[in-house]
């Protein structure tokens, strides 16, 4: 092994212009796997914070016989045990509207455990001002357009009014920015106390949100919560039965993803085999005297794996470090208004290590032709053709 390795090394310094251009041609494609990946990853990334980042991404609601969840905390101690979980809460909605005596807006009111539901929808990042959260009976924060279009401040007192429904009076403590016109100018949010005593309930909720570690896996989870619960009285949703066009284009988007590299690759293979293929003929002479002085078809061909894991290593480093210089540069120079890049990139280590054994992996296949075109090598037509 270590002298095909030895002959490997002389092979490829004897040849460095040749070798520096195979080992360019192997980083360009690794760079480009791993700059577009880590585009595609990203923007797919961006569009799911976006879309069901801070939203509920299987929902359980009461049954079309049923109007309220009362027995929520032992189901919610259920469904804890269900694998692949990140954060679960409960909710109430009251729909209403507030009115100053003036004028009235139509409102959703939203009443949370903003312990767990904090985390799904991030409340405490989108308050603006001197806002804080609801923390008591009677308080609520608003969209900043339905504030600004009842001329509402902090400190603010708001009647909260619904058919069939007695009128109550609201403290507003918060402004919240989502910066989604139909939650700004509809959602009030409270704690789960205010709209429970509108509604006159006690204990019960409206529906119990989650949000899960891998979006994509909405649907076998709800499955599993389903037949855990196995409650004719409730209904589950997920975001991928709401959301089917946008299921089908991150779909389209991570295929699209796998073909660009599938084709960076074959393009590597094809160009490092016909490049080490040319070599063997170039080193015929080279190769008829070693197998002359003893050396066999085995350790031949051996030299052109190693050449090709050689060039495979240092084409996948130089490749990995280019695309991440390419990655930094998108995100310096593609900006938005808001100073941000205008997509994200999304640098998984994983995926960085992935593309590059498959670089050396693909080296090697590559290097397979002239390894065996080197192995058949007879030393007698070597002789003849000299």
């Amino acid at each position: 092994m270590k002298l095909p390795f030895q002959i490997a090394k002389r092979f490829l310094s004897s040849a460095k212009g040749q070798t520096i251009f195979i080992i360019l041609g192997i980083a360009i494609g690794v760079s480009v796997q791993v700059f577009i990946g880590s585009l595609i990853s990203g923007l797919q990334k961006s569009l799911v914070d976006k879309t069901i980042g801070s939203a509920s991404q299987i929902t359980i609601k009461p049954s079309d016989s049923a109007n309220f969840l009362y027995d929520y905390e032992e189901m919610i101690a259920d469904i804890e045990q269900t694998d692949g979980l990140d954060i679960i809460t409960a909710s109430v909605n009251v729909n209403g509207a507030l009115s100053d005596g003036t004028q009235s807006e139509p409102t959703l009111l939203r009443g949370f455990n903003f312990t767990g539901a904090n985390v799904i929808y991030g409340f405490d990042t989108k308050l603006v001002g001197s806002s804080r959260l609801p923390q008591n009976q009677g308080e609520i924060a608003l969209g900043v357009n339905l504030a600004e279009t009842l001329n509402l401040q902090i400190g603010s007192s708001i009647t909260f009014t619904s058919p069939l429904l007695n009128d109550t009076t609201l403290e507003v403590v918060g402004i919240f920015d989502f910066n989604v016109l139909q939650i700004n100018s509809t959602w009030a949010i409270a704690t789960l106390e205010t709209p429970q005593a509108i509604l006159g309930i006690t204990g019960g909720v409206s529906q119990i949100e989650m949000q899960i570690r891998d979006v994509f896996q909405a649907e076998t989870i709800s499955a599993a919560i389903a037949l855990d619960l196995d409650n004719p009285q409730i209904k589950i949703e997920n975001w991928i039965d709401n959301n089917q066009e946008l299921l089908s284009g991150l779909q389209g988007q991570s295929i699209s993803s796998v073909m660009i590299q599938v084709f960076v690759m074959i393009s590597v293979i094809l160009g490092i085999s016909s490049i080490l293929a040319i070599t063997v003929m170039q080193k015929s002479k080279q190769i008829g005297i070693l197998k002359a002085m003893g050396i066999e078809d085995k350790d031949s061909s051996l030299v052109f794996l190693f050449e090709g894991l050689i060039l495979g290593i240092f084409g996948a480093i130089g490749g990995v470090l280019f695309g991440l210089g390419l990655a930094y540069a998108f995100t310096t120079f593609a900006i938005g208004a808001d100073g941000n890049p205008v997509v994200p990139l999304n640098i998984d280590g994983g995926f960085i290590a992935l593309s590059a054994g498959i670089a050396i992996l693909a080296s090697m296949l590559a290097s397979l032709i002239p390894a065996r075109k080197s192995s058949k090598l007879s030393v007698i037509e070597v002789i003849r053709n000299a």
